[in-house]
């Protein structure tokens, strides 16, 4: 088998390159993620691996980076590290907190971007989802205009190269654009052909905020799948995409991001499927596949996230 070719790289407003497509570690157990992170960047040629303290793995994710860098293979500065902030550090003084503990798990001196993780803030604390005796969560009302001025602390303090945001709507991109002073890089969010979010997209291109997709097969292994919820892996069409190029269906749904301009960071522990999903640059879908693809939206959701949707900055409310 040919090595799979390494990731192409695009330049962010701010100058920063970035891998078009990393490896996502949200749903990497522990005892996994630190093997999946290894053979990543050691055999499969990634360069890019997208880490968040919620995940409750940066820890491993930090122990294999810590292998890697001292086995001389790679040096730290050949490979894009993103992190997030959860949502129990959305005071001001509190994001500096969440930076060092990402930094200190993953055992940098620097990220590469850094971003917020939900426009929604939690009371904070040692508990990463405090909860009232109902067991509901316990919001704060902390502005997130608040939370970007922490954000631009932790860029000036050179703590990250980059800033961004996830999970945010055009109504709460724009609020953070008209009160900034460091303008956000990125925009993760979910995307893939049922959700494919053009006109986020579009107003995000607008203001030269990179997209990054998460989600991009659709999340299958998600805690709370339903039987009767759309599988992208077996729609037909896609399935049909992957026999006509000798491909998988997740190298299609993959393709087809990065040939909409979008950074892309499916989620894998497998070596193989590791293998494969960086496998995606000697083939091209045509315009005509790409608009039929898109067709297929349905504003379906594989990451709701319902249990915070009365929180007054749950972010989708909106058309987008």
């Amino acid at each position: 088998m040919a090595a799979p070719k390494k990731s192409t790289e695009w330049c962010l407003y701010n100058g920063v390159t970035v891998p078009t497509l990393g490896l996502g570690t949200w749903k990497s157990k522990p005892g996994e993620v630190a093997a999946a992170v290894k053979h990543a960047l050691l055999n499969a040629g990634y360069r890019h691996i997208d880490c968040a303290l919620v995940y409750q793995n940066e820890h491993e994710v930090g122990q294999a980076l810590k292998e890697v860098f001292e086995s001389g293979a790679l040096k730290r500065e050949e490979v894009f590290i993103t992190s997030k902030l959860w949502n129990t550090f959305h005071s001001r003084a509190s994001v500096m907190e969440g930076v060092k503990k990402s930094l200190a798990n993953l055992g940098l001196e620097y990220l590469d971007l850094y971003l917020i993780h939900w426009p929604m803030g939690f009371q904070e604390g040692d508990n990463l989802f405090p909860r009232d005796d109902k067991e509901q969560i316990i919001f704060s009302n902390i502005d997130y205009l608040e939370t970007w001025k922490g954000m631009e602390d932790v860029q000036k303090a050179g703590l990250s190269k980059s800033i961004g945001v996830s999970n945010f709507n055009s109504e709460q991109i724009q609020r953070v654009l008209d009160n900034c002073e460091i303008k956000p890089v990125m925009n993760q969010i979910e995307v893939h052909p049922y959700l494919t979010q053009q006109p986020l997209i579009d107003f995000c291109r607008e203001r030269q905020i990179g997209i990054t997709a998460y989600s991009p097969l659709g999340s299958p292994d998600r805690p709370w799948a339903k039987p009767e919820d759309p599988s992208l892996l077996e729609d037909p069409a896609i399935k049909s995409l992957a026999a006509k190029y000798n491909k998988t269906s997740a190298q299609i749904l993959l393709r087809y991001a990065n040939q909409r301009g979008l950074f892309v960071i499916p989620k894998s522990v497998t070596p193989s499927r590791i293998d494969e999903n960086i496998n995606i640059y000697d083939f091209k879908l045509t315009p005509e596949e790409i608009e039929s693809i898109n067709q297929f939206n349905k504003n379906w959701r594989a990451v709701p996230v319902l249990t915070y949707s009365e929180h007054p900055y749950y972010p989708f409310k909106r058309p987008f």
